[in-house]
């Protein structure tokens, strides 16, 4: 098998276009379909499914870019050695992955210091209203929402989101009568669409707002915050995102039972970077100093 290979199907992998997978090898997109087609035909196996969207790494696939993956971490640790740098100056590419929400409220303020502090990284943001759209091919660190992790998976527990319903003041002013807990029907509710399924606070949808018809409904928490913080309805939003604009009111108690874990976590195959086990360290650092801020439990 030809080495280079494993570089045309780790950059297809990564890109998951075969414009993106030129960009990053620096050639033309047709010069890795005919690279591809010759890898697929030489070696009589398909590394890719090929639809409208991209490409997709079939088992073979996955097998090749995992060995491709370590070979770039290997290749990558015998050029630092050979050139002497410090592990405790890193240098190279970090990609990290968030919801646009936690992104805004969360991340960057700590990304800011992060590029300030370690000016050799070279910052890569992902970011995707579904996170687990964002796999292990794309990102060296993900942040994310959720309770039950794969025991694949490997990471730091950040602290627990908690949840409430919030409403601007002009909402609040427009609609003074109105009671949550007991006539939810009359209130507008901005609501995640079904690419949030993977919110804990879909149990509390499904109980609660059964019988709601006056919706709006959102594919992402930024914008959900964005209607509610401009009087369009009241929104189930985290404490954390609802607490940080003046515009909004917490109208209850954080949600009982429908906390989430906040995870931070690594790619097991760049773990082992330098600058990757850095980066990681940095922001699990400064993400757990902003726990009771995260865990926020009092009442309204």
């Amino acid at each position: 098998m030809d080495w280079d290979y494993l570089r045309y199907i780790r950059a297809l992998a990564i890109g998951g276009t075969l414009a993106k997978a030129g960009e990053l090898l620096g050639v033309h997109q047709t010069t890795v379909l005919r690279r591809l087609d010759q890898m697929e035909e030489s070696l009589g196996v398909q590394f890719f499914e090929r639809n409208r969207d991209g490409l997709q790494l079939t088992p073979v696939g996955e097998t090749a870019f995992r060995k491709a993956e370590k070979l770039a971490v290997e290749m990558e640790n015998l050029q630092r050695k050979l050139v002497g740098q410090d592990d405790s100056a890193p240098v190279g590419k970090v990609r990290v992955a968030a919801e646009d929400a936690m992104m805004n409220t969360l991340l960057s303020p700590i990304l800011a210091t992060l590029v300030r502090e370690f000016p050799d990284i070279e910052l890569e943001v992902l970011t995707d209203n579904d996170v687990a759209n964002l796999s292990h091919r794309e990102a060296d660190l993900t942040l994310r929402p959720e309770n039950k992790p794969q025991a694949t998976l490997e990471g730091e527990r950040i602290a627990a989101i908690e949840s409430a319903v919030y409403g601007s003041a002009l909402y609040c002013r427009r609609n003074r009568s109105m009671d949550l807990e007991n006539s939810p029907e009359d209130v507008t509710w901005i609501v995640p669409d079904e690419t949030f399924s993977h919110l804990a606070t879909g149990r509390w949808y499904r109980k609660q707002l059964k019988n709601v018809t006056s919706v709006i409904r959102c594919n992402s928490l930024q914008s959900m915050h964005s209607l509610a913080r401009s009087g369009a309805g009241v929104a189930v939003l985290p404490c954390y995102l609802g607490d940080s604009v003046k515009e909004l009111r917490r109208l209850s108690d954080p949600l009982e039972g429908e906390s989430v874990d906040l995870w931070l976590h690594v790619n097991q195959d760049t773990q082992q970077m330098a600058r990757v086990r850095i980066v990681m360290e940095y922001l699990v650092e400064r993400l757990q100093a902003l726990e009771s801020s995260i865990e926020i439990s009092t009442t309204f």
